[in-house]
């Protein structure tokens, strides 16, 4: 047996770490706008990967979300046949 700590994800958890995620993207693009005459080209780049990341991550959630709900509802497709 291994002595790695028990993982477990809630939904409520996912939900909450990419509401952070996106609130932090937000407050980097106003630094961003408010400092537009200082801003670096790796600035802009470094946020253009974060806000690809953050879009990325929500398709996941999404799909994720979405195959939850195709697994539920062949689960009560299956009690309501037999």
């Amino acid at each position: 047996m291994s002595d790695l700590p028990s993982l477990s994800l809630s939904f409520t958890s996912l939900i909450q770490g990419y509401k952070t995620l996106q609130s932090n993207l937000v407050v980097q693009v106003r630094r961003l706008a408010l400092s537009m005459s200082s801003a670096t080209p790796g600035s802009f780049i470094l946020i253009q990967f974060q806000m690809s990341q953050v879009t990325q991550i929500g398709e996941s959630i999404s799909n994720l979300i979405g195959q939850v709900n195709s697994v539920i509802n062949h689960a009560v497709q299956n009690q309501q046949s037999h």
